[in-house]
């Protein structure tokens, strides 16, 4: 239960982080995660680190998501500076760090030295993608990122791994190290390969045996990463390579079979984004929650000086830095040389800084420390293991820290106004139309075939904004237009209208469902209007209430809808009662000062009442919303205000431009609303 209460606790600091990223954008969610792991240690709650299950429960299925969603032709492209760094830098950090920090700090052996400088060598590929959205990096620059922490994990923990065999052994054989990690490396990404291609053979095989139930097949795809994790590092290989072999794998049968298999794209992508939300988010919060423990054991301990082990943490960070920074600028230049020189390859020195600067380390760094054996094979205590967490973790603050305040300054433009008014800000109409394409897209996505036309329409009216935009502004001028007196009418016109759809569900002539659909359009009228998120809590339990039976003698046997033709009739009829009512109800309160609001009012009332009493032959105008299109909507906006804010947090649009465009957001909720 206190595992489980502890779980819970990080995962509300989850949503916490997000909602302060959103309030300050310029410090990234992982730092926001961090501090509040932190301070949740700081009042009591604990989570003990546990290595090996880290490594299989976050980082497998982490990897496998991102081998299945990074382009793979881009990642080819980029395949030589990706293997110099994620194996040719991790090696030559552990040798060139290890001696130094052997040298800086005599206590630590020399390979307990290379085991530490083997854990901080990988980058985070967390971290890396955390600060690449915000930072906005070339998109070179982003995809080279992210294949060098694809694959530098597995290069760094094998040579940690060597490290910590030799320190507790004291033995140490070069050719034994270099033939087993090919062996290794080689293995896990044919392992990895081959796992993944059998799974994905195993669910075409059932989807032809008939078996079409597309959360079993979510749930194999869940499970996947953790299957080859775990069979490979049985077997003796990278599990990590593994895993991320299986998913650019399993992103190539996608790719393949995409048409065949399109809505169980959308479960799948929809699942693995709330799963991989809440494993970034949960890798940090357990990173806070050790940081105090593993800091304060050092900081307690009078045999440690605090400022001299700070400045052990301070020129390792540099020397890291340094490392990446002269090995990224020699190998480029040496590249340059071999090929034919020109402007498109000749090397940049603000691109080789922020790829150096890049390179954070994460959570990986210090679950691998925390996997440091505590004793030798001969009894005696693991050299100085708590001064090696400590500075693991010091490095993994500082870098990501030094990353956030130099990144942005390196990746923005050296004139902004410049940049803000002729480069990156785009024209109010273009920034609507990636509003209003989210939108249709979100209504593709959740089309089906119970909605179909109600999706059709709705994408049509979308559409066809531009061409009306005429329309849809003077509609909205008329709706936000509507003065304090007319505004209050009209809600008590709808208030009305609810207490009208309560008597009428009291008396038993309409069901309570009929009655919590109609009570809910008319929640989402008034919540447009009043531009506020809520309609009143009285109301909501009001309406649960209404899912009790009756026991009123008088209660009249009432037709319960059984097709959707029928419930819209009934709403229809409904919506003619409660019209009605709230005329009446606005007349007795009309007095010589509101007569002309009143009227106007009145007039709207009326109009839906004539729509509903019109007969031409034809079906009666479709006045009510379908559920089916009002789910839609509600999708459709939410999409909407999510997009304006990945605009604000690209750097696409500035703080002002937000607020317009969330403010057009709300305009074209009330005018879908009021049009239907």
């Amino acid at each position: 239960m206190e595992y489980f209460i502890a779980v819970l606790v990080l995962l509300l600091m989850i949503g916490i982080s997000n909602i302060l990223n959103r309030l300050v954008p310029l410090v990234p969610v992982p730092l926001f995660q961090i501090a509040l792991g932190i301070i949740v240690s700081i009042v009591g709650v604990e989570l003990p680190l546990d290595p090996e299950l880290f490594l299989v429960l976050f980082i497998a299925p982490l990897l496998y998501n991102d081998g299945r969603r990074t382009p793979r032709d881009e990642l080819w492209n980029l395949r030589v500076p990706i293997i110099a760094l994620a194996f040719g830098l991790v090696f030559a950090t552990v040798l060139i760090a290890g001696y130094a920090i052997h040298s800086l700090i005599p206590s630590i052996p020399l390979p307990a030295a290379f085991a530490l400088a083997a854990i901080l060598s990988p980058t985070d590929a967390v971290a890396v993608g955390s600060l690449a959205k915000r930072v906005h990096l070339p998109q070179s620059i982003h995809r080279l990122l992210e294949g060098e922490s694809l694959l530098n994990d597995a290069s760094g923990l094998v040579a940690f791994k060597f490290a910590v065999a030799a320190t507790v052994t004291g033995a140490f054989s070069w050719w034994e190290a270099s033939f087993s990690f090919v062996l290794v490396a080689l293995g896990g990404l044919a392992l990895g390969a081959l796992m993944s291609f059998i799974l994905i053979r195993c669910q075409v095989w059932l989807r032809r045996w008939g078996m079409e139930d597309i959360t079993v097949h979510v749930l194999w795809q869940i499970l996947t990463p953790f299957v080859i994790y775990l069979l490979a590092e049985e077997i003796g290989v990278s599990g990590i390579l593994a895993v991320v072999a299986g998913g650019i794998v399993h992103a190539m049968e996608r790719d393949r079979a995409e048409s065949v298999q399109l809505k169980m794209q959308l479960v799948s992508t929809s699942t693995w984004s709330v799963l991989v939300f809440v494993l970034n988010g949960l890798v940090f919060m357990i990173l806070g929650v050790q940081i105090p423990e593993v800091m304060g054991t050092i900081f307690q301990n009078v045999n440690f000086d605090n400022g001299r082990v700070l400045g052990y943490v301070v020129l390792i960070t540099l020397l890291l830095y340094v490392l990446r920074f002269i090995w990224i600028y020699a190998f480029w230049s040496v590249r340059y040389l071999l090929q034919a020189p020109s402007e498109s390859n000749r090397p940049s020195l603000r691109g080789i800084l922020l790829t150096s600067l890049s390179g954070v380390r994460g959570a990986l760094t210090l679950a691998a420390a925390f996997s440091i054996p505590y004793v030798l094979n001969d009894g005696t205590a693991f050299p100085e293991r708590e001064l090696i967490l400590f500075i693991a973790a010091g490095v993994i603050l500082l870098s990501l820290i030094l990353a956030s305040i130099f990144l942005p300054l390196l990746s923005s433009d050296p004139e902004p106004v410049v940049t803000l008014a002729d480069k990156k800000k785009k024209s109010e109409k273009d920034i609507r139309l990636k509003i209003l394409e989210a939108a249709v897209q979100s209504v593709h996505s959740n089309m089906n075939d119970s909605n179909r036309d109600a999706a059709r329409n709705l994408i049509a009216e979308v559409k066809g904004y531009m061409s009306k935009s005429d329309v849809f502004q003077k509609r909205i001028m008329e709706i936000n237009g509507m003065g304090p007196q007319e505004m209050e009418i009209y809600l008590h016109g709808i208030q009305a209208e609810r207490t009208e759809v309560r008597r009428l569900r009291n008396r038993g002539e309409i069901t309570a469902e009929i009655a919590m659909t109609f009570e809910y359009r008319l929640d989402r009228l008034e919540t447009v209007l009043r531009d506020r998120s809520d309609t009143g809590i009285a109301e909501c339990l009001d309406k649960w209430k209404g899912m009790i039976p009756l026991n009123n003698s008088e209660q009249h046997e009432t037709l319960e809808p059984n097709d959707e033709a029928a419930r819209t009739h009934m709403l229809k009829k409904l919506k003619l009662h409660t019209s009605i009512a709230a005329i009446e109800a606005i007349q007795q309160q009309m007095t010589p000062d509101n007569r002309t609001a009143s009227t106007k009012i009145i007039a709207r009332y009326e109009k839906v009442i004539h729509a509903i009493q019109y007969q031409t032959g034809q079906s009666l105008p479709d006045i009510t919303l379908d559920k089916g299109k009002l789910d839609l909507i509600t999708t459709a906006i939410q999409n909407q205000r999510d997009k304006v804010q990945e605009l604000y947090e690209s750097g696409e649009i500035d703080r002002q431009h937000a607020r317009k465009m969330r403010h057009f957001v709300q305009d074209l909720e009330k005018w879908i609303l009021m049009e239907n």
